[in-house]
């Protein structure tokens, strides 16, 4: 299990190198090919997704039985509080770091990607969220209704979407976060956007870690197991969300990461990772807080108010919780947030966007990895619940 947690490592780091090599030394035409590449792949994987959650979702609630209820709402609780947390743990650093910050404030144009040369549409089923509602009605109906059938109809979903994860999803993720990666090389957002916000962006990633930190440390008390038990197998999963940006086609890798851990209950992890990927967004939330923070400073000449930011922050944990999970889903979901609340124009809008673009990779391997927290802390409390039954 080891010599394939290595190997999947050697092959995402792999593809994040060969992609910038390959941007950057591409012409308009083999670009082309590239991005139409990514934009396959991608229709394939986001075609999946949906399926994903329904086929772990759906039977991790039926078999979860009575605590099926109470296990969704504390989950959610969970996830909301992580991410208002770290919203809060952003904004005070913000007002502490930000104004002795010597921040550029002009960001060079991109250069343009080609159009791609063919379109192969795959629209999902059903959006993410659909899907996550679904998956939780039908579970909880079938609980209700305690039919056999329907449940034993739902094992054997999961059974089919864990052979499609394996045998499909998996092997073509390095591709795909090569093809990303190429674009991103191709267009300049590397090597001329990054340096200017090198600072900022350094100090979010260090936010990132410490808030995992600190939301480990909690699962660790409340489960009385060891976090660094769960947090060690995350690698891959880290690695994929920074290669895809995207924490929906991370999902299969995340779940594979957490079915690793000695000290995770299985059914719980099928549960909490994959609606832990679309309500999870505690590095995203962190990131767009002390980016905005940043863009004020820079655009207004002014941070700004703090109870503006204190009713930013609570319903941006609202938001948080029905982004997509998909490059960009957090921000372009509070968009409006950003501009109702805080005051942005256009211009201001346009920057966010750009700095929020350059290390979204990042805030969404803090939101995967931060959901191994979430399975520990729900192991620690609902397997005190289990000791007659205990969940397989």
């Amino acid at each position: 299990m080891s010599k394939l947690r290595d190997n999947l490592i050697v092959k995402l780091l792999l593809g994040v190198f060969l992609g910038i090599i390959i941007g950057l030394v591409s012409n308009e035409t083999f670009i082309k090919g590239i991005i139409t590449i990514k934009y396959i792949l991608g229709q394939f994987i986001f075609f999946c997704v949906p399926l994903i959650i329904i086929g772990f979702i759906a039977p991790s609630i039926t078999s979860l039985q009575s605590n099926a209820s109470k296990m969704l709402g504390t989950t959610l609780l969970i996830a909301y509080l992580s991410s208002v947390g770290a919203a809060l743990f952003s904004a005070l650093a913000g007002y502490a770091i930000i104004p002795n910050l010597n921040i550029a404030t002009n960001v060079d144009n991109l250069k343009e990607l080609p159009e791609i040369v063919f379109k192969l549409e795959i629209p999902p089923l059903m959006s993410v969220m659909s899907a996550l509602i679904f998956s939780i009605i039908i579970g909880l109906a079938v609980i209700w209704t305690k039919s056999e059938k329907i449940n034993g109809l739902l094992k054997e979903f999961q059974n089919i979407m864990l052979e499609i994860v394996k045998k499909m999803v998996i092997p073509i993720l390095p591709i795909f976060i090569a093809t990303t990666f190429a674009g991103l090389a191709y267009e300049g957002s590397i090597t001329k956007q990054l340096p200017i916000f090198i600072e900022v962006i350094i100090l979010v990633i260090i936010g990132h870690f410490i808030w995992l930190a600190l939301l480990y440390g909690i699962a660790g008390l409340i489960s009385k197991e060891n976090p660094w038990k769960v947090a060690k197998h995350y690698g891959p999963a880290y690695l994929t969300a920074v290669g895809t940006m995207s924490s929906a086609a991370t999902l299969p890798v995340a779940l594979s990461s957490a079915r690793k851990s000695e000290v995770l209950d299985k059914e719980i992890v099928d549960f909490a990772i994959p609606i832990g990927s679309t309500i999870h967004l505690c590095g995203s939330v962190l990131t767009e807080v002390f980016f905005v923070m940043t863009v004020s400073k820079i655009l207004y000449g002014e941070l700004p108010p703090f109870s503006s930011m204190i009713t930013f922050i609570i319903l941006l944990g609202v938001f948080a919780i029905g982004a997509p999970g998909v490059p960009g889903g957090t921000v372009m979901a509070s968009l409006g947030l950003i501009t109702g609340i805080l005051g942005f124009d256009d211009s201001g809008v346009a920057l966010m966007l750009t700095i929020f673009a350059l290390q979204d990779s990042f805030g969404t391997a803090c939101n995967i990895t931060g959901d191994g927290a979430i399975a520990l802390m729900l192991t620690g409390i609902f397997k005190k619940e289990s000791n007659t039954q205990k969940i397989k």
